[in-house]
């Protein structure tokens, strides 16, 4: 019944994400300053939302593992900061697309840019880590600490266009900015492809989920027949 769940899920996020590439390619307007690339949007600003989204949820998981050493908190932690690193990779690949098209260059150290790159490497090393440490509960314990710590990593970067002089573009969504910076059809249509790429993540993560339960099955009878 889970499978068919997600199954169905993934096959209306799927459909959901056609009908809005319809739209944003052959609906929407151009963009007056940036042209067509401007699109690009719709998958950068909802790849970084999603993917801090997760690297939240990991972070109360691991606070909740370390209250209550709950095991399926810490099967949350890793599946969601999996998920998180994925769209932080979409995050990363669009934002260079774009610099490309707009500033000329795929890369340049600004301060957005620089802790984006630093939060992907924080969260990265974070899955590496957990494939050093062998006893589950120390690796759960201490993942859960890095998890925590590593959120502040997160936080920088969505604060860093406030903090300093950056070439990254200010805030555009009338809730971060205040007031209404974009075409309402075209702010509509982004959180459209959130909704759809939440849904993606969503089933991406409880499938990560199953297996990182599967893997702790096996490990656990591993461990007990070597006891033997």
């Amino acid at each position: 019944m889970k499978n068919k769940i997600l199954m169905a899920v993934a096959l209306a996020s799927g459909l959901y994400l056609v009908r809005n590439l319809y739209i944003i390619l052959l609906q929407l307007p151009d963009e007056a300053a940036q042209g067509a690339i401007y699109r690009i949007m719709y998958f950068h600003v909802p790849g970084w939302i999603t993917s801090f989204s997760a690297y939240f949820l990991a972070g109360v998981a691991s606070v909740w593992y370390l209250i209550k050493r709950d095991t399926r908190a810490d099967e949350f932690a890793v599946a969601l900061t999996e998920v998180g690193t994925i769209f932080t990779m979409l995050g990363l690949a669009t934002g260079m697309v774009w610099a490309r098209i707009i500033w000329g260059v795929w890369w340049v150290w600004d301060p957005r840019l620089t802790w984006a790159f630093i939060c992907f490497l924080i969260y990265a090393g974070y899955l590496m880590l957990r494939k050093t440490i062998d006893e589950p509960g120390q690796r759960a314990r201490i993942a859960a600490v890095v998890s925590i710590f590593a959120f502040v990593s997160v936080i920088i970067t969505y604060k860093s266009i406030d903090w300093w002089r950056t070439q990254h573009p200010g805030a555009v969504l009338s809730f971060r900015a205040g007031e209404q910076r974009m075409d309402p059809a075209m702010e509509g249509m982004l959180f459209h492809n959130w909704f759809a790429l939440t849904a993606f993540a969503g089933v991406i993560m409880m499938l990560r989920l199953g297996q990182e339960r599967m893997q702790r099955e096996l490990d656990a009878l591993r461990r007990y027949t070597h006891s033997l």
